[in-house]
Formats: C-alpha cells, sequence, structure tokens
C-alpha cells in the first residue's frame, strides 16, 4: 500500500527546532559517511560549525548532495499482542538537501551567532579570534519528509521547497 503523505513542514520544523544532534549523510571517495553533529535550524537551513579542515568539508566539497536526519522515542518499545517486539512512539525528519562551506565572513559571522543563540539565547556576537578559527556549514534544504507514530497510528509528512 503506497504513503499518503500530508504537504506539511510545521511539524517537521518542529521536531527540527526541538532537537540538537542530528545525523549528517556524506559522500566521499570511499563511500558513505555519517557523523552526529549539534546544529541548529534557522530561516528554514540548517547550520552547524566545525573544524577547518577534515572529512565532513572534504566530502562537501567533493560532492555537496547531503542527507541530514534528526529522531527521538517517546516512550518505550511495545509488544505486538503475540508478544513480539515491534513498535514504539517516535517522531524523525529527514532533510535533503546541499551543503556549503561559508567563506565569506560577514555571513559566516552571522550564521555562527544563529547556531550559538540556539544553544544560548543571550550569546553575544562571535568574536574575531573565534571566526578565524570555526569553519561554519549550511545546508539549503531542497525536500523533507517526516514521521510521527503514536499507539501504532502514522503520520508521513513531505514538503519541497
Amino acid at each position: 500500500m503506497p504513503h499518503e503523505f500530508i504537504d506539511s513542514k510545521t511539524e517537521m520544523e518542529e521536531i527540527l527546532r526541538s532537537e540538537s544532534i542530528g545525523w549528517l549523510g556524506l559522500s566521499g571517495a570511499d563511500g558513505p559517511y555519517v557523523v552526529p553533529l549539534n546544529y541548529a535550524y534557522a530561516d528554514g537551513r540548517i547550520l552547524f560549525h566545525c573544524a577547518l579542515e577534515g572529512l565532513k568539508l572534504d566530502c562537501i566539497k567533493a560532492n555537496p548532495k547531503v542527507c541530514f536526519s534528526v529522531g527521538r522515542q517517546s516512550g518505550e518499545v511495545r509488544r505486538h499482542a503475540g508478544g513480539e517486539v515491534c513498535h514504539v512512539d517516535s517522531d524523525s525528519v529527514i532533510c535533503f538537501g546541499c551543503a556549503r562551506l561559508i567563506d565569506d565572513m560577514s555571513e559566516r559571522v552571522k550564521a555562527l551567532t544563529a547556531f550559538e543563540r540556539v544553544f544560548r539565547p543571550d550569546a553575544p556576537p562571535i568574536s574575531e579570534e573565534r571566526l578565524a578559527s570555526c569553519a561554519a556549514v549550511e545546508i539549503t534544504i531542497r525536500e523533507m519528509t517526516g514521521r510521527r507514530e503514536r499507539a501504532r497510528k502514522r503520520t508521513l509528512w513531505r514538503y519541497v521547497f
């Protein structure tokens, strides 16, 4: 049976805003690479910071198409009537898009400050010293899919930008 998606991004944005760790899927020369990281969802973009060099950046430079996922479990695993473990209430969002390293310093200040303020709302703007030692990456989302399960009832969302 084909899945019926609700064309809405509201619920998926709520999930993205409420979580702080996501998994970034990249494609590198040696194959897939998935890395957990802190992120911020701001203005329809996913932002994160990282070192100025490393495998994440190498992969993004080679192939900027990425997949980013968050998920959470909101209950205990439930058993089927026959006793088989099967169900858990959960939420998840998968974002498909393109990542880019933010090279422009004034744009990087804005992105890193937005990232910082997700975790510390009163954070001051990023200092010049920190700016020079920290890369910023923006993921522009082209499509999101999401899923919510409650008491064996599944809701599916999809939004194309």
